[in-house]
């Protein structure tokens, strides 16, 4: 078990942080903070984990990374990746927040896969005293695999105590497929869709509008590739759960003072930007704009 958990790659830095090798590269985990509303003030809700690959110790792109994986390696480097961002959250993010972990579903090809996948998640969970109620699924893509496969692992990830979140919504036909089959708890707005939609009154209340209708379905959303103090505010006006994005927090390598200074993490504010965006208190002060 410890082989398909990709143990057997992992390598301990001096600061306890973990890396994993894969051929030529060293895959470094980076986490970045989504944000919530919260009486005006946004609040770390939760990380995304994202790998970050290195050659040479120089970094590398992940698609370049993933270009040189065929479809059986791309299953274990998978493996190897959640195995490594899950033992760094647990040194380095606070014990409270919630956790997406991207799942490809092209990788789930058989009633195996599933199972093993399923496995050793919670094998190296139970090693590093992370609950599934932690952790979100977020899936990336659609299937391009087994399908039956694909809904079989997220009915069992759901039956463990995982959340599923479906990743890149734009609302077109397949989005709103995969949203009636899947019925995800969190939904993760397409980021080119949002910034196109916010620049016009009518695109805004179309945003607005499917906000509200996940609401009614008791499904949580957010608004991904908030770069603009203005898309910050419009996010907020339209209903949005949660937020993520450059204006906020951009992903950081995993350290463990991550875990210490969580409430002072060095972002800037959108309408001021060298002036820090936290107080102690882990909260940011936030205002409102009209719709122009």
């Amino acid at each position: 078990m410890a082989r398909r958990a990709g143990l057997d790659r992992i390598e301990r830095e001096e600061d306890e942080t973990a890396t994993g090798q894969w051929g030529p590269y060293t895959l470094k985990s980076a986490f970045q903070p989504i944000f919530a509303f919260h009486d005006g003030k946004l609040r770390i809700e939760a990380f995304e984990a994202l790998v970050r690959p290195f050659r040479d110790d120089q970094p590398e792109s992940p698609f370049v990374f993933f270009s040189t994986c065929n479809a059986d390696e791309r299953q274990q480097a998978e493996e190897l990746i959640r195995t490594l961002h899950l033992l760094n959250a647990s040194i380095c993010l606070p014990d409270e927040a919630l956790l997406f972990l991207n799942i490809n579903p092209s990788v789930f090809t058989e009633e195996l896969v599933c199972e093993t996948t399923l496995r050793d998640m919670r094998l190296v969970m139970n090693g590093v005293g992370i609950e599934p109620a932690r952790i979100v699924c977020e899936i990336t893509e659609n299937p391009a695999g087994s399908a039956q496969m694909f809904y079989n692992l997220v009915t069992k990830l759901r039956a463990n105590g995982f959340h599923i979140a479906v990743d890149d919504y734009g609302a077109d036909d397949s989005d709103i497929q995969r949203i009636q089959e899947l019925a995800p708890d969190i939904v993760k707005f397409d980021a080119e869709w949002v910034r196109r939609l916010m620049e016009t009154e009518a695109g805004f209340s179309v945003l607005a509008g499917m906000v509200r209708s996940f609401e009614d379905q008791n499904i949580c959303t957010v608004f991904e590739g908030i770069e603009e103090g203005w898309q910050l505010e419009l996010a907020e006006e339209a209903g949005a759960s949660m937020v993520q994005g450059f204006v906020l927090a951009k992903p950081r390598l995993a350290s463990p003072q991550m875990k210490a200074a969580q409430d002072v993490l060095p972002v800037a504010s959108p309408a001021l930007p060298n002036e820090p965006l936290f107080s102690q208190s882990g909260a940011i002060s936030f205002g409102r704009r009209a719709l122009k």
